[in-house]
């Protein structure tokens, strides 16, 4: 017989008795049988390879030959097994292009291979990406794909220029309700995914939570006040709903008039003209969506029926006025604050008897704001910013004296805020010193810093009497290690190579997570021959 399997069959029938020639019902071969394998167990090679090529390229250049020639003489239009080497061809490819993978496929990958041929896509994955306009967007991408390669599909799609318009990806956070991450442009998006979901198992019930998956928001990060002229008829909508949310949550200054007039224009750009027949329906769902809760909070119901007549009345006065007119009346209105675009954090000076204030990021200085009249009490240029990041629990900047009030050579300030804010805040600043070439010895330049799991760091000999940070509990690093590099304080990050002479060593905090913000940059005016740097990022 030309097959094992019908060989053992063979002689099993004369064991017992009967003639191998016989005429009786034929015989399943066994499923088990590794020389007669079922046609499904080649489809489910194919599918496991189709996820292996994404994940990283052989380095042996043997074996990455043989794996090639192997795709090619396997792929075919007409055949199940041959789309699946085609496809593997394709990812192949891909992966050599933009580099491997760091972790496992997610449950999100999985399924998708699975479920449907990925022949027939070109990218075969899929997820909604969430607008400030409660609309979203369903963007394919590859088990290869970038942050910034999705992006650009992205904004290609909805009308947004790319890349250069201060918009970029966030994820939310897998345990945390109100945090966000700022995904890095060049991470893989299947990384992103997968770290999401590890977190999500490891620090919640330790299964696979079928009913939550990660969520992606598009939203301005970036403001520059001299590119609004560029900015397409999408990029103005979306801010413009970006704005009203700082609006509705007390983070843009306002009186009630203005709030009022406001709160119609927004009525009118996403509900459309007012319907009369609806009215006390569709004011106070506006009221509800678009007015600064501080000022209906402690309405009674006689003043909350006023004010809804109020708004009635403005927003039927704008019967007719298109959607594109609107938002720009918003925007040109909103845009006369100073502080327009401009990131806020609420923070404690440490400084100062000052119980809370804003810090106020935008793209030339760091303000200070009062808290509730949000005026202007500080500014400090970035030209004029010798140090920034975080020590211990609080976020420090160190300001040089010539453009500040301050009698000393040097000022140093201390706010207190909440660890994964001093991260944000820190990596933000960095992000506008950047791009404004205000760059200090050893500032993160972006994409450069070597990531490792789900964050980068960069430590150089700490100086006696530095800032140390502490431990931050981000659920999206809790199961990776961080890498401490000793480099000299002088050593610079270019955008095309790394100049560090350094020894790894892999820390842990005391209770086995890493250490992700510890964060204080070079000094440029102090002596000392070696300075602590130690800046961690985040996916």
């Amino acid at each position: 017989s030309l097959f094992t399997c019908d060989t053992q069959q063979g002689n099993s029938t004369q064991a017992n008795g009967s003639s191998p020639t016989s005429i009786q019902a034929p015989t399943v071969p066994p499923i088990d049988c590794k020389s007669n394998p079922p046609a499904y167990t080649f489809i489910q090679g194919w599918q496991l390879l189709s996820l292996a090529v994404s994940l990283f390229v052989p380095k042996n250049s043997r074996l990455l030959w043989y794996l090639k020639l192997h795709l090619s003489r396997n792929a075919d239009s007409k055949t199940e097994c041959g789309k699946y080497a085609a496809y593997c061809e394709r990812a192949l490819e891909r992966t050599m292009q933009n580099g491997g993978r760091e972790t496992k496929p997610s449950r999100m990958e999985v399924l998708s291979i699975l479920l449907k041929n990925p022949y027939h896509h070109s990218l075969p994955h899929a997820i909604p990406v969430h607008m400030m306009n409660s609309t979203y967007q369903v963007v394919s991408f590859d088990g290869s794909s970038t942050i910034e390669e999705f992006h650009s599909t992205l904004a290609q799609e909805i009308g947004c220029r790319d890349g250069t318009n201060g918009f970029t990806l966030f994820s939310d956070d897998p345990i945390e309700k109100d945090l966000e991450h700022y995904l890095d442009p060049q991470a893989k998006l299947c990384d992103v995914i997968s770290k999401w979901e590890t977190a999500l198992r490891e620090k919640g019930s330790g299964k696979f939570e079928n009913s939550r998956v990660i969520q992606l928001t598009y939203k301005n990060r970036l403001y520059w006040k001299h590119a609004a002229k560029l900015e397409t008829e999408k990029e103005r909508l979306l801010l413009c709903y970006q704005i009203n949310q700082q609006v509705v949550q007390g983070r843009f200054p306002l009186s009630r008039d203005l709030a009022l007039e406001l709160s119609s224009l927004m009525a009118q750009i996403d509900m459309g003209d007012f319907a009369a027949d609806k009215a006390k329906t569709v004011s106070l769902q506006a009221l509800d969506k678009f007015y600064p809760y501080r000022y209906r909070d402690a309405l009674t119901a006689d003043g909350l029926k006023e004010l809804q007549e109020l708004l009635a009345s403005k927003w039927s006065l704008l019967k007719g006025r298109s959607v594109v007119d609107c938002v720009r009346i918003y925007l040109t209105c909103a845009r006369k604050w100073p502080f327009f675009g401009a990131t806020l954090f609420q923070a404690k000076p440490r400084h100062s008897d000052q119980a809370m204030a804003w810090l106020a990021v935008s793209e030339d200085a760091l303000s200070v704001l009062e808290l509730s009249s949000m005026g202007s009490i500080a500014r400090y240029p970035y030209s004029s910013v010798m140090t920034f990041g975080g020590c211990q629990d609080d976020f420090m900047l160190v300001v040089s004296a010539e453009d500040t009030l301050a009698g000393s050579p040097e000022q140093k300030l201390l706010f207190a805020m909440s660890k994964p804010k001093i991260l944000e805040i820190t990596l933000l600043i960095a992000d506008y010193m950047n791009a404004l070439g205000h760059t200090l010895p050893g500032t993160p330049q972006m994409n450069t810093l070597t990531r490792n799991g789900s964050h980068r760091s960069i430590r150089s000999r700490a100086m006696p009497g530095s800032c140390t940070g502490t431990p931050a509990h981000n659920t999206l690093n809790s199961s990776s290690h961080a890498n401490t590099i000793n480099t000299h304080a002088h050593n610079t990050l270019t955008s095309h190579s790394h100049t560090l002479n350094s020894h790894v060593s892999h820390t842990l905090s005391s209770h086995g997570q890493p250490d992700i913000l510890k964060s204080t940059p070079d000094h440029q005016r102090l002596n000392a021959t070696k300075l602590t740097f130690i800046l961690f990022f985040v996916v």
